[in-house]
């Protein structure tokens, strides 16, 4: 569903990716991990179509984007690292806007925000400003903007920063039952995070791709907890 070729980009005499290249499948949970700086979010920009590449390509679900964006964006839900919001708009206001965006309309329109609203837990508020919700409250919302078309690919930038350790277990746990459906790639922080949901797990660094395995994979090579492992990958390819 995903094919990433040789992607490059520079922000002036930074190299912020550097020739990254992998492939993601319907039913994969790729986590996409790295230190601050690793080129983890500019490649999800490029992927989703914010950022053009200075070099290589990539498709999502078969669209190029180079050549149809438009397709790239109808076929993926993405979950920004800062969850942008109109914040003077209610949470059903925004999420009745993005449904014009997205031309969901009608019956079609009634059942997204039904099948959405319960499943992000953001009921209690509907009908708040974005502006009066906790930071965890807004990562749902979020959420649920990237999921109210039912895409086949998700991609997801930090996906439960801010939440509490209940909010987290419930994110994780409707991660793990879309994963079979559908191609999910998450960019985190929290290694945890990684074990509980992701199948796969690529580390990078410096822009360039270090590791492309599975968790347990990685344990059981380096004999190690996930957390000593990514320091050890990271620190001896950055030093």
């Amino acid at each position: 569903m995903i094919e990433v070729k040789g992607l490059r980009r520079r922000f002036g005499p930074v190299v912020a990716v550097d020739g990254v290249s992998f492939s993601a499948a319907k039913g994969q949970v790729l986590g996409l991990l790295g230190p601050n700086g690793a080129g983890k979010t500019t490649t999800m920009r490029m992927l989703t179509c914010y950022i053009r590449p200075d070099g290589g390509t990539a498709s999502v679900c078969g669209n190029d984007i180079l050549t149809d964006s438009i397709g790239v964006r109808r076929s993926l839900g993405y979950l920004a690292e800062n969850s942008p919001a109109y914040p003077e708009m209610t949470v059903g206001g925004f999420l009745k806007f993005i449904c014009d965006v997205r031309q969901i309309k009608g019956r079609r329109r009634r059942q997204a925000l039904d099948r959405v609203v319960p499943m992000c837990a953001i009921d209690s508020v509907y009908h708040q400003t974005i502006e009066t919700l906790s930071k965890g409250y807004k990562r749902r919302v979020g959420l649920a903007q990237a999921l109210i078309h039912d895409p086949d690919v998700l991609i997801l930038d930090e996906p439960t920063d801010g939440l509490d350790p209940n909010q987290k277990h419930e994110v994780r746990k409707l991660i793990g039952a879309m994963a079979k459906d559908k191609c999910i790639i998450i960019s985190t922080h929290i290694l945890e995070e990684v074990e509980a949901v992701c199948s796969r797990a690529i580390i990078v660094a410096r822009g360039k791709v270090l590791v492309d395995s599975t968790p347990q994979e990685l344990k059981d090579k380096h004999h190690a907890s996930l957390d000593e492992v990514f320091r050890k990958i990271t620190r001896s390819k950055c030093a």
